[in-house]
Formats: C-alpha cells, structure tokens, sequence
C-alpha cells in the first residue's frame, strides 16, 4: 500500500470516529427522566354499588331511587374531587334485585368481586336484610335509603348504616295519628307476609291495641296478590273502621280498588311503601281520595330546592319518594371518602359512622347501630290523586307540615345569614363580628 493511500484511509478513519462522536462536539445526552414523583397520577376508578327493583311492579320505585344515586354520582364527578392526591372518578354500578330476598346476597358478593367502595341500597327490607350479612363480611359500608325494618341495623354489624326512620318509629306515627284523627273503634291490619310489610303492620298493631282499639285478626296475602276479594269479605263482615295495609303500591292498589267495590267504607291506611301518586292510578282517583298513608322521613316536597331542581333537569320527572335519600347515601360515601382522604372501605368507614353531613333530606347522623338520629316521620292523605303532606312526626311530637315547612325556612335563613359587621346597625360595637356561619356543615 502506498503512502499516501495509507494517508487517505487514517483521514477517512479519523473522519469516522469523529462523525460519531459528534464531529467533535459533546454528544447529546438522552433527556434526563422527568421525576416520578412529580408526574400527575392517574385518576382513580372507585365503583359505588346501587341495588333496587327495576323490573316487576314496583321497578318505578326502585329506578326513582337509582336516580338519586346517579345524580349524586355525576354531580360528584363534575366537581373533579381529589382524594389522597389523585383526581377520581366514581362510577355507579347498578343492579336489579327485583325485590327478591335471594337476590340480595347474590348481588352483594357481585359487587363484593367488583370491589366497589361502597353501596346505596337496596329498597325493599326483605331484599336489604339478608344482602347485609354479605356486605358485613366483605367490610363494604352499605346505605340504604328506604329499608325501614329494625332488624336491618339490630344485626350488630358495623357497616350498615339508613338514612331512613325505622318502621318501629313509623308505625307508631301512623297508629296514633289514625287513633287521634279518626278514633276507630275497630281496625283490620294485612300485611304482604314480607320483612317490611309484616314488620310495619305489627309495630301499627301493637300501638293501637296499647291505645285501646280493637284489632282484629291479621290477615295476610303477598308481595305479588292481585285478587284481595276473599280477605276482603271477611273483613268487611267486622265493619271495621280502618283497614290497614303493610305492602307496597303495586298490590295496596288493587286492595284499595276492590275494597271500594265491595262497599267498605273505612278509612284505608298504609305505609311508605304505599304512599305514592301511583296508588291513585292502580285503585282510581275516586276510590283512593282521602286514604292516609306514612312515610319514614321527610317528604319529596320537603327536600332541599337544590336537589329538586336538578333532579327535574337531569331526568324530566319529579322524584316520586326516596331518591332524596338515596342522593344523601350516595354523597354520604363520597363525603367520607374525602374527609379521610380514602376510598379503602377500612379507612373511611369510622368517619362514616361519625359524619355530620347537610344533604338533600335534612342533617344527618348515625347513632352506634347505624340509623339516623331523631328521624323525622310523614303523614300523608290523598287528594285529586296526589298525595299531600299533612303532618311531620318527630321525637314523639307532631306538627302540621305548613308550620314544619316555615320553621325549616327560618332556621335555613338562620344558619345562611351573613353575621352583622362591626359597626353596623344593630351590632354590638364591644364584639367583633363574627364569621357567617357554613350552611353546610
């Protein structure tokens, strides 16, 4: 080889070596890694369970309940909540137990798979009842908006919590407004043979027996009775003068219906479960004018402006009896979660159970076996097909629903009125002003 190809061939070489190594510059070195710690998280997925009956005779009760949860749930998401440094998005599962007492324990370990953080749920005492062994077990916080029997939370466990009275409270509500409106002589209770109905009927017996009314023998049908002519015969031979029902409207209709075509003309009462509009449809306006019925809580007319408007918003309807409670529950969950900056079931369950919360159906607390505290009760009776509030029950005292409603309106004023500021009229110069007081707490 020659030299100076020798030449010619190092150049190139040297050449090489220098286009790699960045002709002489510095070689770029790779992008350091952003710190871990200081990239956003991603947003966390927590599941919210809701069971109701959303087939069968009472499913419009059951979706009215899902449609409070559901609210609550799109409302919380709007708001872009952070719980322990992570942005979440609740999503609400939905689940239809058809009010069948089987189905509870099945769907609760459904959810129990899917690892919900909580649920809402179920509607029907029956349904509720048995699911709740299941959630107990699971250590899952459950609601229930609308199961009123006592054994619910009479069970010890410590995760199940209503937002409900008890039909312990709302039986003798009922009872004794009957007893002091009417002054029966003679009373016939049915029930539907369920958890609820036959609870509720036995707490409505027992108050009038203790008032002093007759009652007679307890007749019984179902939670799926149609033809109630029978019971009703027999009844009608004792003339009583108020016939009471524990069930539901689906069959409270056609009981109410057929009394009327059998000529009875006392007084037909029934619980929460029957005091709904629909009672006009299934028994027709005219038999169903004048019939006296309870709720366990607060009525629908009764809750907060804000939950009402949204309500017609989201779903072009009026709320027909319990979403206002299923909308608390929902936001109950989710209101723990964040004041324990946790959605594990174990962490937030104690805040749960010591929570004060404002919701849509009044302030809310649990007593150690889960219930709400000092639950109020309705009375309600039908007019023009819709049914009206007449009275509010509540520790032990009845008011009529216009004073309730006013005394609610200036105790809400109270609590959301800025406080004077030193120096105005009216205010005490000695005292600095005080800070105006958080409506929602």
């Amino acid at each position: 080889m020659s030299p100076l190809r020798e030449i010619k061939l190092g150049a190139i070489a040297v050449c090489v070596a220098v286009a790699l190594a960045g002709c002489g510059k510095e070689a770029p070195q790779p992008e350091a890694k952003k710190d871990a710690a200081a990239a956003p998280e991603p947003q966390a997925l927590v599941r919210i369970g809701h069971a109701a009956p959303l087939t069968g005779g009472i499913a419009h009760l059951g979706k009215d309940n899902e449609n409070g949860a559901r609210l609550a749930i799109e409302q919380a998401n709007a708001k872009g909540i952070t719980i322990d440094g992570r942005k979440v998005r609740f999503e609400l599962l939905a689940e239809d137990d058809e009010a069948k007492p089987d189905r509870g324990p099945i769907i609760a370990q459904k959810f129990a798979d899917a690892k919900v953080a909580g649920v809402v749920g179920h509607l029907n005492s029956g349904v509720t009842i048995p699911a709740s062994a299941v959630y107990s077990q699971a250590g899952i916080p459950m609601i229930s908006g609308s199961a009123t029997n006592p054994k619910l939370t009479e069970q010890g466990f410590k995760n199940i919590f209503r937002v409900v009275g008890r039909d312990d409270q709302q039986g003798p509500a009922i009872a004794s407004y009957l007893a002091a409106q009417f002054k029966p002589k003679t009373v016939a209770v049915i029930d539907d043979a369920t958890a609820y109905g036959e609870g509720l009927a036995n707490e409505v017996e027992k108050t009038l027996k203790a008032a002093g009314v007759t009652v007679l023998a307890r007749e019984k049908g179902t939670d799926k009775t149609a033809d109630w002519k029978a019971v009703l015969t027999k009844i009608k031979g004792r003339n009583p003068d108020v016939v009471f029902y524990g069930g539901m409207d689906a069959t409270g209709g056609p009981l109410l219906k057929q009394g009327r075509e059998l000529g009875l003309k006392a007084v037909f009462a029934f619980g929460d479960g029957g005091c709904t509009d629909k009672m006009s449809e299934l028994a027709g306006e005219k038999n169903a004018e004048g019939m006296v019925c309870s709720q366990a809580g607060i009525p629908v007319q009764a809750a907060s402006k804000e939950f009402l408007q949204n309500y017609k918003a989201k779903f072009n309807i009026d709320p027909i009896l319990y979403s206002p409670f299923t909308y608390d529950a929902a936001n109950l969950l989710i209101a723990a979660m964040q004041q324990a900056n946790s959605v594990d079931p174990a962490k937030y369950l104690a805040t749960l159970a010591g929570i004060k919360f404002k919701g849509a159906s009044g302030a809310i607390e649990f007593d150690d076996k889960g219930d709400r505290k000092d639950a109020e009760m309705t009375i309600f009776t039908m007019k023009a097909g819709k049914i009206e509030p007449v009275a509010i029950v509540k520790s032990g005292k009845t008011t009529a629903f216009d004073a309730y409603l006013k005394a609610q309106a200036e105790a809400d004023a109270t609590a959301s009125a800025p406080a004077a500021p030193a120096g105005a009229p009216g205010a005490d110069p000695s005292k600095p002003a005080e800070p105006a007081k958080d409506a929602a707490k």
